[in-house]
């Protein structure tokens, strides 16, 4: 029996889609869904020759058989942040005054409700065996080829990842990297801390799904979909969440479920939504 896609109208924004959950419309009512583990990732990390690293954190909730997160920036989150979810209803947590645990809740619900696959509107693509500098550069260019633009072109990247910055090099495009932190680029490019002068300057955003869980996700997604600008988005944070909002203002998602391709060197998987591919 052949899967379909799921074909449900967009929401007009992340608030509209917690209501839809929260109505019943993505299955089972979030009262009855309780999370029965919660947890943090801390990472650091260093790939062999590069001259910079970086460090993640991120807060992932179980329900069932789904895993739903959001990455913070480190030391963000409580430490009693996980344990407070452990046992509660995911109604509860879509309202809780974190919105990191009200993203990776809502992550969780979809996740459970809507696993990544064909069904889903997805398409599995392999990431390889390997060290974390080759793992990095495939998803990097499994993710950038999301994006239809023609040599010379300008990308705002929300969220720096010099292996996307390096694959975006590669065919050559420009871009304009934008990230909380701010510092320099793996080449010495100055990093722009707010993305908002350099949006309309820009052919394309290439952003993160740390945007859902900081709040700057809702001016890319205006602005994309106000002007039409493709917002093509590399979720860990977020990733069943954002595939859900193609289409208002979205373009296409690369999703990558915990664990992510970063905690392992054995091969993965991620799944692709929307985009020409």
């Amino acid at each position: 029996m052949t899967a379909h896609p799921v074909t449900r109208p967009a929401p007009g924004s992340c608030e509209e889609l917690v209501s839809r959950v929260l109505a019943g419309a993505f299955g089972p009512d979030p009262r009855t869904l309780r999370v029965s583990t919660a947890f943090t990732t801390r990472q650091s990390v260093r790939h062999t020759g590069r001259t910079g690293g970086y460090r993640n954190e991120v807060l992932s909730l179980r329900i069932a058989e789904a895993v739903g997160s959001c990455a913070v920036e480190p030391g963000e989150l409580p430490d009693s942040a996980a344990d407070a979810c452990v046992g509660t209803d995911a109604a509860t947590l879509l309202a809780h005054p974190l919105r990191p645990v009200r993203i990776a809740a809502l992550d969780a619900v979809l996740m459970h409700a809507l696993p990544h696959g064909p069904a889903s509107g997805a398409r599995s693509l392999p990431l390889p065996a390997g060290g974390s500098l080759e793992k990095s550069r495939a998803r990097a260019h499994a993710v950038t080829g999301l994006l239809d633009l023609p040599p010379g072109r300008t990308v705002l990247v929300v969220g720096v990842v010099n292996s996307l910055l390096a694959a975006l090099r590669e065919r050559g495009l420009r871009y304009v990297p934008c990230d909380l932190k701010g510092g320099t680029t793996e080449w010495g490019e100055p990093v722009r801390t707010d993305a908002a002068e350099p949006l309309s300057r820009c052919d394309a955003v290439l952003a993160s799904g740390m945007t859902l869980g900081n709040g700057s996700f809702e001016q890319l997604r205006t602005h994309a979909l106000r002007h039409g600008t493709p917002l093509v988005m590399f979720a860990q944070t977020g990733s069943a969440v954002l595939p859900r909002l193609i289409g208002s203002g979205v373009t296409a998602v690369s999703a990558e479920p915990y664990p992510f391709f970063w905690l392992d060197g054995g091969p993965g998987t991620i799944h692709q939504y929307g985009g020409t591919r």
